[in-house]
Order: structure tokens, then C-alpha cells, then sequence
């Protein structure tokens, strides 16, 4: 008995408390808010201090983006024909040369042997026809006679062509004007038919190779102008254009195989580098803001626009279907017009409906926003 009446005057007391407390929690939050309301602006919070950003038009642009591999508009593995040694290096890595500019050079000693031999064939032939040539003049000397040491002395004159091409061969000489890429090979070293001694690619013009499917193949055209950027540079763009379209579709990947040119001052694009291509189907004007204003959560996003009222400014949390996103600005697909104000920064920081105050360092930003369209209009 004496132990439930224990229980009973605990649970008493403690009742008690919990009222207690509750009461001073209300008479608290009463004196806090009179404070508040008397610094803040509506629903009597302290007003947070928020930078501004105007909603504005501009320009995206509907784009097709593919890989591409970066290749020299001409390209080539230097290597030889035959197994020799190598007597000559004639070039240094990383050096431009021009069309026919020697190499390499290999041994040549049987060929030169040959080049002496075939010479003192065709100063005997020579040596011989003149002779029976002048008889012939005084009429001693048979025309079919002439005519033979005439026919032997020509083909003395081809052996000797001959004999000097193969020593030409001894000499490995560019194809065409480039760039050497990097050697191994020195005096001495035996080289193999195939192994490559250097590469040499004309890199004066990037060519890129793409894949485009072929639902596309209206917006692609010759002459198109096309944008590219590469990891190595970040989002730094390069412009190009379209020099060619295959004239056939692949049957498995459904694609249209198109080649891009760019221009190389610098030789900053290398060939093998992986390049993003960029194809601009067209242009259109929407609503955005930047890209610090927008909030997204889960497969939404939101923005806090600030709408203007009796006791001041509050946050009001809009949501909004976002598009493109293009040097630093995000597409406003809807939810939002142009002109509105949002938020421009510290988005975590904002509850919906609190009042804020704009700070004065982004009255300049906004204020600067609506000279895009002006800019715009110029270009077209």
C-alpha cells in the first residue's frame, strides 16, 4: 500500500514539472519573439543578411556532344624497308622539317659499288658508240652495228639509274612537312623492315574523326562551325568545323561518321588526345540565374525568391525545372520569369519565408545581369 501511493505522488510530481517547464518554454518564446519583432522584418525572426541575383534572359544553345580522338591531318610511322645498319642520324626529336628533308641515313656500301661499276659501263658503252657512230659517218662502220653499241650504251645508262636509286633508298628522307616525334635510334643501330625509327604528323591542322547518330544527320552540314575541349585544358573551348561527312551510315551503330578540323597555333592539341566535340543544333532565350542560386534536392531543384512586402523581404522557396547549364548560368525551364529576384548565395543557410535583408556587395552583380541580352543582340 505504502509503495503504490510511492508511485502515485512521483508520477505526481512529475506531472508538475512538465507543466512547469512548458510553461516557461511558452512565456520564453513570447519574450523572444517581442524582441525579434522589433529588429526583424515579418514573422518577427532576426532577418538574414542574403546577396541578390536578377532572373534574366539569355541564350542556350541545343547541343550535340560526342568523343572524338585528335589526329594530324597527316601522319606517319618512319621505318625502313630493309635490315641495315644505320651509318647516319641526321635529325633531332621534336624538330620541324620539311618535304624530303633526309633522316637517316643507311649503309650503303654495296650500293655505291654498284653506282662505280654501273658508271664505268656507261663510259665504255659511250666510249664504244662514239667511235662506231663517227666510222659510221666516213662509211665504215655498219648502220646495225651503230645501232647496237647505241642500244648498249642506253642500257648502261639505265643500270647506272638503277644502282643510284637503291643507294637513294639508303637514304630515308620526310614524306612531307612536320613535326618529328621522339627517336631511339642512333649510329650503329640495326634497323629491322617495320620498326619505326620516329613518327612525323603535320599537326599545323587538328583533325577529329566523330560519331554522330544518325537522327542528326539534318543538322550536320560542311563548313558547320563546332566547338571542342580537351581534359589537359579544362573547359577552354577550341573552334573548329566540320571539313567532311561520310557519305555512308554504319549499320551497326546507326552513325554517320563526321571529320572536324581545327586550327594548331602552338601545337597544343596532340594527336591521340581525347577530345569533346560540340555541335550546336540552335539557339534559344530562356530565364536563368546563376548557377550559385539554385539548390537541388533529390531530382528537383529549387530557388529562394525574394518577394517584397509591408514589414520587409522574405525568402520564398520556389521550386523550378532547370535545363542547360552554360558558362556559369543555369536554364529556367519554368518556375520563375525574368525579371524576379532570387537568392543569390548561402542558400543553406535560408528557411522558407524568413525575412532577409540584400547585402549591398550584390546590388552590383544585379544590377550588371541585364547587360547580357544588350551583348547578345550585338553579336546577332
Amino acid at each position: 500500500m505504502i509503495k503504490r501511493h510511492f508511485f502515485l505522488i512521483a508520477a505526481g510530481v512529475l506531472l508538475g514539472l512538465m507543466v512547469l517547464a512548458a510553461v516557461m518554454r511558452v512565456a520564453f518564446a513570447q519574450d523572444e519573439g517581442g524582441a525579434g519583432g522589433g529588429r526583424g522584418g515579418p514573422g518577427g525572426g532576426r532577418s538574414q543578411q542574403v546577396s541578390e541575383a536578377l532572373v534574366t534572359t539569355r541564350d542556350f544553345s541545343d547541343q550535340i556532344e560526342v568523343l572524338g580522338v585528335a589526329r594530324g591531318e597527316r601522319s606517319v610511322n618512319i621505318t625502313s624497308n630493309t635490315s641495315e645498319l644505320i651509318t647516319r642520324v641526321l635529325f633531332t626529336d621534336g624538330q620541324r622539317v620539311a618535304a624530303g628533308t633526309p633522316l637517316v641515313q643507311l649503309q650503303a656500301r654495296e650500293e655505291e659499288a654498284a653506282i662505280i661499276q654501273a658508271r664505268a659501263q656507261v663510259g665504255l658503252a659511250q666510249t664504244q658508240y662514239d667511235r662506231y657512230a663517227e666510222l659510221g659517218e666516213r662509211g665504215f662502220a655498219p648502220k646495225a652495228l651503230i645501232e647496237q653499241y647505241q642500244a648498249e650504251l642506253a642500257v648502261a645508262r639505265a643500270t647506272l639509274q638503277a644502282a643510284e636509286a637503291r643507294q637513294g633508298d639508303r637514304s630515308i628522307r620526310a614524306p612531307f612537312s612536320g613535326v618529328l616525334g621522339l627517336s631511339s635510334v642512333t649510329a650503329g643501330t640495326l634497323i629491322n623492315p617495320g620498326a619505326v625509327i620516329t613518327t612525323l604528323d603535320d599537326i599545323d591542322t587538328i583533325r577529329v574523326d566523330f560519331p554522330v547518330p544518325e537522327r542528326y544527320i539534318n543538322v550536320l552540314r560542311t563548313g558547320l562551325p563546332i566547338t571542342a575541349t580537351a581534359d589537359a585544358y579544362g573547359e577552354e573551348p577550341f573552334q573548329g568545323r566540320i571539313a567532311l561527312i561520310d557519305t555512308r551510315i554504319n549499320e551497326t551503330t546507326r552513325a554517320v561518321t563526321a571529320r572536324a578540323e581545327f586550327p594548331n597555333p602552338g601545337y597544343r592539341i596532340r594527336p591521340g588526345m581525347l577530345v569533346r566535340v560540340s555541335v550546336q543544333q540552335g539557339l534559344r532565350q530562356t530565364p536563368a540565374v546563376p548557377e550559385a542560386a539554385v539548390q537541388y534536392e533529390g531530382d528537383g531543384a529549387f530557388v529562394y525568391r525574394i518577394a517584397g512586402g509591408t514589414e520587409g523581404s522574405t525568402a520564398q522557396r520556389v521550386e523550378v525545372e532547370t535545363g542547360a547549364v552554360e558558362n556559369g548560368f543555369v536554364e529556367i525551364v519554368s518556375g520563375l520569369r525574368a525579371g524576379e529576384r532570387v537568392v543569390g548565395s548561402g542558400l543553406n543557410r535560408i528557411q522558407p519565408n524568413s525575412p532577409v535583408t540584400v547585402a549591398q556587395v550584390g546590388a552590383a552583380p544585379a544590377a550588371a545581369a541585364p547587360a547580357a541580352p544588350a551583348a547578345r543582340s550585338t553579336a546577332r
